[in-house]
């Protein structure tokens, strides 16, 4: 094999790969959309909403809500619902997000998201007069009578605080409002009209409704997981989304050389460049140059991406989940992936004429690749449990499945992985020579495309 040649195939593949418009376009797609996120968003956040204002108007059949919901809508008690809201948030937080909050300007965009606290006038109306109040919700706006146009009707039933027949079930309320309302809006006013009702219930037992609130508020626990490594807390949708970004990575990448590979390799052999470019090198030296080359393509996809997600995760302080040796492992198993499935595509490319006769032989192939993808749940839940050991030590599957392992908060024992490499690296160099043995027939191959036997008899014959 002349190492020069395949060199030349090599980087002739990358660069009619890379160079291209529809790749570049799908490389820095994700990167130009997270700069657009990070310059227009803020902008974006800065057209606040105008303030909500209006009338609530309430048919209480109880003659206590009215009063209640009036105290718990008013400004102050709205204030002070975000100050509960914003000391519930740092309880709940990570600390990585604790210190992204106190970055200038991100407890403002914070406040902003929440909306200004809304200006509400409250007043009770029959439930004769309710047809006629729903009309007044179907007129418009008007801007000199803010304060004055009716926002929302609220209906409380009859037996929504206590009953008079002795039942003990209790009933509600229904709510009509403005067709364009802002749903935080309403939301908090539905909140407050069901604080209300809860406490004149209470009320009307003799119980005391904020010593059973308190009663009933248990602080947030902070959880410490303890393992051999000591004890670290414990970060769940950080330590959920990592082994999918993980995954996720490593199968763009191979994807993305492996599919170019078998297409370019189609394109070259219906074109009859092939035949040109074998008068000058041999089979094996053109499968290996393609491999390589498209290798690079994945390569530098997982560069661009797999950087954006450290810049993501170093933004927030979370680069320490991230160890040394997951990286390596990260490009081991990238390395033997990409092997596997670019010569499998390659054979795949030989063996055809059009990319609508690729189907067939590709379907088996890409089964195998997102089965992962279908087992994700299981694996994620019990990630050294028997299903996730036997299918990361499976390929083509394996690289996949253990990347996920790997970042998780169990690492499989060090055995496994080495195991795992071991039989992707066989499963590497069988894909190779069978990749060799289609390649050196399939390319001078024209007519009915070959089955998976017919693929069988080509690799006995060559």
């Amino acid at each position: 094999m002349n190492v020069g040649k395949v060199i030349q195939i090599a980087w002739r593949e990358f660069t009619t790969t890379v160079l291209t418009k529809a790749f570049l376009f799908g490389l820095l797609f994700l990167p130009l959309m997270m700069v657009i996120g990070i310059a227009v968003v803020p902008w974006l956040t800065n057209l606040k909403s105008p303030p909500v204002t209006g009338t609530i108007a309430i048919v209480d059949p109880s003659g206590e809500l009215l009063s209640r919901l009036t105290e718990s809508m008013s400004r102050e008690a709205l204030l002070a619902k975000r100050e509960a809201l914003n000391q519930r948030l740092d309880e709940v937080m990570p600390g990585s997000f604790k210190s992204l909050r106190s970055q200038p300007g991100v407890e403002s965009k914070l406040q902003e998201a929440l909306g200004d606290v809304p200006n509400l006038k409250f007043r009770a109306i029959s439930l004769a007069a309710l047809d006629a109040e729903k009309e007044l919700l179907k007129q418009p706006k008007r801007a000199d009578q803010d304060n004055d146009t009716l926002q929302m009707i609220l209906v409380v039933d009859a037996n929504a605080v206590t009953t008079s027949d002795g039942s003990t079930a209790l009933g509600g309320y229904r709510a009509f409002e403005r067709e364009v309302l802002d749903s935080r809006f309403s939301k908090e006013v539905r909140d407050g009209m069901r604080q209300a009702i809860v406490d004149a219930r209470l009320s009307a037992r003799q119980l005391n409704a904020a010593d059973i609130r308190a009663l009933m508020e248990v602080p947030r626990p902070e959880v410490e997981v303890v393992s051999a490594k000591g004890t670290e807390n414990k970060n769940e949708v950080v330590r959920m989304l990592l082994p999918i970004a993980f995954m996720m990575l490593i199968f763009i990448s191979v994807m993305a050389g492996g599919q170019q590979l078998m297409t370019s390799t189609i394109e070259e052999k219906s074109s009859r460049v092939v035949e040109v470019l074998l008068a000058a090198v041999s089979p094996l030296e053109l499968m290996t140059g393609k491999i390589i080359g498209q290798m690079a393509v994945g390569a530098l996809m997982m560069g661009v991406y797999g950087g954006l997600l450290l810049i993501g995760l170093a933004t927030f302080s979370l680069v320490g989940l991230i160890s040394v040796s997951s990286l390596v492992y990260l490009c081991l198993f990238f390395v033997l992936s990409a092997t596997t499935v670019a010569a499998l595509m390659a054979a795949i490319g030989a063996a055809v004429n059009e990319i609508r006769e690729a189907q067939s032989l590709l379907t088996p192939v890409m089964l195998l690749l997102i089965l992962p993808m279908m087992l994700m749940g299981p694996v994620m839940s019990d990630p050294n449990g028997g299903l996730a050991t036997v299918v990361s030590l499976v390929p083509p599957a394996s690289p996949y499945v253990m990347m996920m392992r790997l970042s998780s908060n169990v690492p499989p024992p060090v055995w496994q992985i080495l195991l795992a490499l071991l039989l992707n690296a066989v499963a590497a160099v069988m894909a190779v020579w069978f990749a060799g043995k289609v390649f050196r027939i399939g390319l001078l191959m024209y007519g009915k495309p070959p089955n998976l036997l017919t693929l069988w008899r080509w690799v006995r014959m060559a």
